[in-house]
């Protein structure tokens, strides 16, 4: 019980993205409670980000599954993701509520821009951690070009899975390690496609949006590598460039939330499915935001528990090593062309242009934290109206 209050504070006070996240589980879960070694949670990290899903909830759900089996990581996946889902399923009535009675989102034209600025950031240094040679570079451009002409989202998994596969060819680079036998429970990962294909199935025959949006964010969170930042254009594509059910303005403030929200950055899917239902009220509001978690959620989930028990020797696999180069490589073109998409409807407009550039230097020369930053921005349109 003192775990899970643990947890339920952290998702309530953990602001940043996943590096923060990871010094306050230190901090509390390490060092304070000492429910693990700092250097086991170290470890689950590292296997968290090689798998796809949200490096921190797999985190810390892994803890869960360490100190308590498959039900404690259950519940820990519950209470790290319930504080974001209901203020963001909560934003997203919220900004309903405005559109439907007429009240201007103008106070908002300057958290678009910074939202744009963020994504640029967060490409950026995921590209100074990834990028390093010239075949990473070759897979950066090739993604970036490929993603920018094709905004589909059957793009996003062609990509991830050429790169990797690409990537692993160079096996050869990497040193070689003592490798011993791995023994695989194979009952996550038959789970996991069960549910991948009887959601595909179900939504296809009765055509239900709740069971198709389940399948749309399963099947997401099932190929996101490189966390919340390589998320957000996959949404973008889906929901707003391909399937229209967000207006750019709406996505864009609901990328802006995702800074001034505490817990994953993936909450940023609570609020995509939640608007994707506004046409059934606020009952079908609360059903997006619940199926569109839970989707992007559970494979993460799935792959911990598939990939804990023989991690120690999976890692030892050259061909495994290589291919995250290509996987991450992919993953930040994905996310730099969603920034130019994003970046390109504002570069008529001065005042636009000049909030992404300032959120930029903020961003780089500063240690603002991002929701002050997001803050500062909803009063500055409330001021200036």
């Amino acid at each position: 019980m003192i775990y899970l209050l643990d947890i339920l504070l952290l998702s309530c006070t953990a602001f940043g993205g996943p590096q923060v996240h990871l010094m306050m589980m230190i901090e509390r879960l390490v060092r304070k409670r000492k429910y693990i070694t700092e250097e086991e949670l170290l470890e689950l990290q590292a296997l968290c980000q090689v798998l796809p899903g949200p490096s921190s909830t797999q985190t810390v759900t892994a803890i869960g599954l360490k100190i308590g089996g498959q039900p404690l990581a259950y519940l820990t996946l519950l209470v790290w993701s319930l504080p974001a889902m209901l203020l963001m399923t909560m934003a997203a009535i919220g900004i309903h509520y405005l559109n439907q009675n007429k009240i201007s989102l103008e106070f908002t034209r300057f958290i678009g821009p910074m939202a744009v600025a963020f994504l640029m950031y967060g490409a950026y240094a995921i590209a100074r951690k990834v990028i390093h040679d010239a075949q990473s570079w070759s897979f950066l451009i090739i993604s970036i070009i490929l993603a920018y002409l094709y905004p589909s989202p059957y793009m996003t998994p062609v990509l991830i899975i050429s790169g990797g596969v690409a990537a692993s060819l160079n096996f050869r680079k990497h040193e070689k390690m003592e490798r011993g036998r791995i023994r695989i429970a194979w009952r996550p990962i038959i789970f996991w496609i069960s549910v991948l294909i009887a959601a595909a199935i179900v939504g296809k025959i009765t055509n239900s949006l709740p069971v198709r949006l389940f399948e749309n964010f399963y099947r997401n969170g099932s190929l996101v590598f490189g966390g919340g930042q390589v998320l957000i254009p996959i949404l973008y594509n889906e929901f707003v460039e391909f399937k229209h059910y967000l207006t750019d303005q709406e996505f864009l403030s609901g990328m802006a939330l995702t800074q001034i929200v505490p817990g994953p950055v993936f909450s940023i899917a609570t609020f995509v499915g939640s608007l994707s239902m506004q046409p059934y009220g606020i009952t079908g509001q609360i059903i997006g935001g619940f199926v569109a978690t839970a989707g992007i959620f559970l494979p993460g989930t799935f792959f911990i528990f598939f990939a804990y028990p023989f991690w120690d020797q999976l890692k030892k696999y050259r061909g495994i090593r290589a291919s995250l180069q290509g996987i991450h490589a992919a993953s930040c073109g994905l996310t730099i062309s969603a920034a130019i998409s994003m970046f390109e409807p504002m570069i008529h407009n001065i005042q636009p242009v000049l909030t992404v550039i300032g959120t930029l230097l903020i961003l780089s020369f500063t240690k603002i934290p991002s929701y002050l930053i997001i803050i500062a921005g909803l009063l500055l349109g409330l001021v200036i109206r």
